[in-house]
């Protein structure tokens, strides 16, 4: 009898990977195209879930895990590595104990991202091995093999996805669970305390790590070659994740060296492919990362002269670059499609203000959220865009930069999540300098961009618990905000909203204004769920 097989997506094979693994805990923020694999991850039995505040939260609420002896899984897109980046550097010098795997996924193409970042960078800098799969089956098993790799090598491990091997779907034979103990935090200074003299040691102990993890390459079964010829050849290529899924359906005869590991790269094996053709292609999104690293070594190579370094390729932009088969061509259709550019729903609770805004000619610094669209048209209310939690504090730098006459009609917009997530600390600022910023926080009781998953002002977990939920007036009051300053109003009742805004902006202080409506689409998704 054939084993069951399932249709997955890379998201939720990650998360029947790390269940199979026996991984106790997961932690992560939401964020596309990640989301899904801590919604799925939850489900599974015999695993503690949690979305984090933050990604910085989330990685040292999973180093503790793993310190304790759990195995662990951390969740984030591309841009949250950059949050993360301060304890992840130096998980690197502890190492572990419950093997921990971190999870970014890029977003090259920039379907829902700021920046179209390579992470792979982040791996050779903060000196961790990085996997990346090329379908869902590749990404269960190198889940389960990123943890024994973490345990073996005593390291943090990098599971690099991008959109299209996040959302797309392949065949998966799935496993069973192996479980693990959690034996337990042993005391060890010299290991998790990373003062000077003990970090310089551990250092060491990194720079070793990479040359043992290079040199086991070979045991560890992370690459393969297809097609290789038996004699020099004019061609070889070189290339990795979803990538290989290209190349073999427009080149399917072609000697490919396919990386699993995509740091450190296997030197020894990778050279001895190269070395038998008289020029290798190099085929891979974003940055010329393997590219360099063969170019460095003396190796003929081609791949950014001829690829682009920005967006995804797709097997036509192969099949036209290098001269094979001619693309396939769209249909074209007798009339003109219309256009039609995101906007925010409608009945969406952040229409009032954005409407309001933009009648009053204000200077809007804005954040990362559904609530962007709202320097589209009908808008045009939003200025700026920068990164989580950047609206406050950017509002702060023109205060700065012009006095706050001048600016008294700039304000910062965001959104609940992301005020959590890291608008605090940007509120505590403009308070401890004595700025006279006017906040506006929109607060749809979800974290709508990503899906709808509740978030520290919603009031419950990702479970659905009910849980305590932030309370906007004490907090602002705990940070130095006058009373008179704080203003809590309903979306829905725009004299309120108007009043509050014209109200706060004419007293030029310190300010605080919450906008609270819940998202429409969330509230029918709720209502769909009680019936049902």
């Amino acid at each position: 009898m054939s084993k069951e097989k399932l249709l997955m997506s890379g998201n939720e094979a990650v998360a029947r990977g790390a269940w199979e693994a026996g991984v106790k805990a997961g932690t992560g923020y939401p964020g596309t195209p990640s989301t899904e694999i801590l919604e799925n991850l939850h489900k599974y039995a015999g695993v503690e879930c949690e979305w984090s505040v933050n990604e910085k939260v989330a990685l040292e609420v999973g180093l503790g895990a793993s310190y304790a002896g759990a195995r662990t899984l951390v969740t984030m897109k591309h841009v949250g590595v950059n949050v993360a980046a301060d304890p992840l550097f130096t998980a690197v010098y502890t190492g572990v104990k419950g093997g921990l795997v971190i999870v970014t996924a890029d977003d090259p193409e920039m379907h829902s991202s700021q920046n179209e970042q390579d992470n792979r960078n982040y791996a050779r800098s903060a000196k961790l091995p990085m996997l990346e799969p090329a379908d869902s089956q590749e990404v269960k098993e190198y889940t389960i093999k990123a943890f024994e790799i973490s345990e073996e090598f005593d390291t943090p491990v990098f599971l690099r996805l991008v959109t299209r091997i996040a959302h797309s779907m392949t065949v998966v034979e799935p496993g069973e669970r192996r479980e693990t103990e959690v034996s337990g935090f042993t005391r060890n200074l010299r290991k998790y305390v990373m003062v000077p003299g003990f970090a310089r040691e551990r250092h060491k102990v990194v720079e070793k790590r990479l040359i043992d993890i290079e040199k086991s390459a070979g045991r560890l079964d992370m690459h393969r070659i297809d097609n290789l010829p038996e004699d020099h050849a004019q061609t070889g290529i070189v290339t990795a994740g979803i990538c290989y899924a290209y190349v073999k359906e427009v080149f399917p005869d072609m000697p490919v060296f396919k990386l699993g590991m995509v740091y450190p790269l296997p030197a020894k094996e990778l050279l001895k492919f190269c070395a038998k053709f008289e020029e290798v292609l190099v085929i891979e999104e974003l940055d010329p990362f393997i590219e360099d690293y063969l170019k460095a070594r003396g190796v003929k190579t081609r791949g950014k002269d001829i690829l682009p370094v920005t967006g995804e390729y797709t097997p036509d932009m192969l099949r036209k670059a290098f001269g094979g088969e001619k693309p396939n061509a769209a249909p074209v259709l007798p009339f003109a499609l219309p256009s039609r550019p995101p906007s925010l729903c409608t009945g969406c609770p952040h229409r009032t203000i954005y409407e309001i805004l933009s009648k009053l000619g204000a200077t809007v610094s804005g954040d990362i959220g559904c609530y962007a669209l709202g320097a589209l048209p009908p808008f045009h209310a939003m200025d700026t865009c920068v990164d989580m939690g950047a609206s406050i504090t950017v509002a702060q730098g023109m205060e700065i930069a012009m006095g706050r006459e001048k600016t008294a009609k700039t304000v910062a917009v965001i959104g609940d999540s992301t005020f959590a997530h890291s608008g605090v600390t940007g509120l505590i600022n403009a308070s401890y300098n004595q700025r006279n910023t006017l906040t506006i926080v929109l607060d749809n009781g979800t974290t709508a961009m990503t899906g709808m998953q509740p978030n520290p002002l919603s009031g419950e977990t990702i479970r659905g618990a009910p849980t305590w939920s932030l309370d906007y007036r004490k907090l602002a009051e705990a940070v130095g905000l006058k009373d008179e300053n704080i203003k809590i109003v309903n979306a829905y009742k725009k004299t309120e909203v108007e009043d509050a805004l014209n109200e706060l902006i004419a007293r030029n202080e310190l300010s605080l204004l919450v906008i609270k409506g819940p998202c429409m689409i969330n509230q029918r998704k709720k209502k769909k769920a009680a019936t049902a």
